[in-house]
């Protein structure tokens, strides 16, 4: 597995990508009208189009080119998104794609990681270094659901 840059032509993959981990690995700590709530469909690709254009997109694909896994980061150290194809799940591309993204961080100069984590995530998160900061609850689409308020501070060598 690679992880590298977002291509234009990796817009369908991770809206497809998506959608299946949030079905799949959300029914694990949500209920189904949470999921449904939290991704109803596949988005569209051109959200992802939008995103690269003011943020750091990684994406995790194999030797193949099956792309199984990305995660985004904006200067201001915020993670919006970091999902991994549900067939890989306990495969290592998440803390693969997030070790990736804490190196543009500290490449960029960026002090301090922040994210709103589910609960899947935030297993992943406190796994590297990370700290709760607060629970999230709110409505989603007309459906209550939560995640988390998460922060780590980078060290500087």
């Amino acid at each position: 597995m690679i992880v590298r840059p977002f291509r234009e032509s990796d817009a369908g993959a991770l809206a497809a990508l998506f959608h299946a981990s949030v079905r799949d690995a959300g029914h694990r700590d949500y209920t189904s009208a949470q999921v449904e709530a939290w991704s109803p469909g596949s988005p569209d690709p051109a959200v992802y189009l939008a995103r690269a254009r003011d943020r750091v997109v990684l994406v995790a694909e194999t030797e193949g080119g099956e792309v199984v896994g990305y995660g985004d980061l904006g200067m201001d150290g915020h993670i919006d998104h970091l999902y991994r194809h549900p067939d890989h799940v306990g495969t290592g591309i998440g803390s693969a794609i997030y070790r990736a993204l804490e190196a543009q961080a500290m490449s960029a100069n960026i002090g301090t990681l922040r994210v709103e984590a589910s609960e899947a995530a935030r297993r992943l998160f406190l796994g590297h270094g990370f700290r709760v900061d607060g629970r999230n609850d709110f409505v989603l689409r007309g459906v209550p659901i939560h995640n988390y308020r998460m922060s780590k501070v980078l060290a500087f060598r």
